[in-house]
């Protein structure tokens, strides 16, 4: 039992365990809000219970995300002692910004969005609901700050083999940073936009026609048809950025073996690394060079030129491949919505069963995504700065094999249960409908606190 390649599958397990939470709760609190401000705009009361609907979706995804986060930052000092004796200094500091400025924010302000509706004035409600919104935004920036910088790591140097910053500024707006924050900024939108999409046709399935489920489903399938072609763009400009500092990677992600120009875009291939080649490979000609250089006579970088020192090839080529075939499918499924709830106010019945297995889409997406940035990372931590194997801890490994398992079976079970709460809510609501009253101090956009 390898310790290394053990301690690398748990931490695995414990970071694909929790992203699934921030990558729902960051734009939930957006669309919240976006819930609220239409409410007092319009005092549509539709408006307010779509958003007490889904503020119990954001209350358990942001208590799932805090636990998860929790377990996994442990293991800096269990399994990865010798990241944070190297890096320490900047990723310790970043790491704080966090819980200081989004953490503290997110958990103080959800009380007054689930709880202080019969307590505090509509306007107090609304900051409350900003400032949570603004918080898990903030969260994203330190967290994409910190594992941007492990990517391209800029604005320190090494003393007594320690990284200290020189440079908090190109630290934290480091080569990569840009390009990963609005890239999953984005991908966010998008599993939420989906997730509430989705479980709106579960309760159209259901028979469910309120005008809260209308609103909730259209501000999803709208949200959706107008985030995709952004993130495409932006994936772009991302995979450019990519090229020009960690050219190892997308000659993994391409399956390119030789430097050269007119490289064809590989659709399907079982990449050999034994061979150097791709079996069974089925291709467009100078496709890569094309997308890559934007020239089909462009240079694209081979793995031939990284012998010992680029990622494994397949999980980045198949991961790259599955997140690109989900948001082509977002595309298709969005748009084909947003022409019926727009042009026709109806939702015909196959597409509303295609759009249920389609709110955790984003998850699916994000997943594959994450694992092309972070297996692409191999085999540094910290590129050119640590390498993982250098960074394990002394933990055997028939110990870490017995916590992977008990995580797994612990995560399996949470996540089920999670799924399932979540169907619960949107079978619930499609009973009530909108015949469910609404707080009376919220009846009122200008109203009030309540007295004692």
């Amino acid at each position: 039992m390898d310790p290394l390649i053990l301690s690398r599958m748990q931490f695995g397990a414990n970071i694909s365990f929790h992203i699934l939470f921030p990558t729902i709760s960051i734009a939930l609190g957006w669309v919240l809000l976006f819930f609220k401000l239409r409410y007092n705009a319009t005092s549509d009361a539709a408006w307010m219970r779509a958003y007490f609907t889904w503020v119990k979706v954001f209350a358990l995804t942001f208590a799932m995300g805090v636990v998860s986060g929790v377990t996994m930052s442990f293991q800096f000092g269990t399994n990865w002692p010798g990241y944070m004796e190297k890096v320490g200094n900047i990723a310790g500091p970043l790491l704080a910004y966090e819980v200081l400025t989004a953490f503290f924010l997110e958990a103080v302000f959800l009380g007054i969005m689930l709880f202080g509706f019969r307590r505090v004035s509509n306007k107090v409600h609304t900051a409350a609901t900003v400032l949570v919104a603004f918080g898990t935004t903030m969260s994203a920036f330190w967290i994409l700050a910190l594992n941007s910088w492990m990517q391209t790591p800029a604005g320190f140097e090494i003393r007594d083999g320690v990284a200290h910053a020189t440079d908090w500024w190109a630290v934290i707006f480091n080569p990569s940073f840009p390009y990963r924050l609005t890239h999953m900024l984005l991908a966010s939108g998008l599993t939420v936009s989906f997730l509430v999409a989705g479980l709106s046709a579960l309760r159209y399935l259901a028979g469910d026609r309120s005008e809260s489920m209308w609103k909730a489903l259209r501000t999803g399938a709208f949200l959706g048809a107008i985030l995709i072609p952004v993130q495409i763009f932006v994936g772009d400009q991302h995979g450019l950025n990519t090229l020009e500092h960690q050219p190892q990677k997308i000659a993994a992600m391409e399956a390119n073996w030789q430097t050269r120009a007119n490289v064809p875009l590989v659709l399907f291939a079982w990449p050999d690394e034994a061979l150097r080649e791709n079996l069974f490979e089925v291709a467009i000609p100078d496709g890569a060079s094309l997308i890559l250089r934007h020239s089909p006579d462009g240079v694209v970088p081979g793995l031939n030129d990284y012998v010992g020192n680029h990622p494994p090839v397949l999980p980045l080529f198949w991961g790259f491949r599955i997140m690109v075939g989900v948001g082509v499918l977002m595309l298709a499924v969005s748009w084909t919505a947003t022409y019926f709830l727009g042009r026709r106010h109806t939702l015909p019945k196959p597409l509303a069963m295609l759009m249920v297995p389609m709110a955790f889409s984003g998850w699916v997406a994000t997943l594959a995504g994450w694992y092309v940035t972070e297996i692409g990372r191999q085999p540094w931590l910290v590129t050119g700065v640590l390498k993982t194997a250098d960074a394990v801890g002394p933990v055997a490994g028939s110990h870490v094999a017995l916590t992977l398992t008990v995580y797994l079976l612990l995560y399996a079970f949470l996540l089920m249960a999670y799924i399932a709460t979540l169907v619960h809510l949107a079978l619930k609501a499609a009973k009530e409908g909108d015949k469910s009253p609404l707080p009376a101090v919220l009846d009122k956009p200008a109203a009030q606190p309540m007295a004692g």
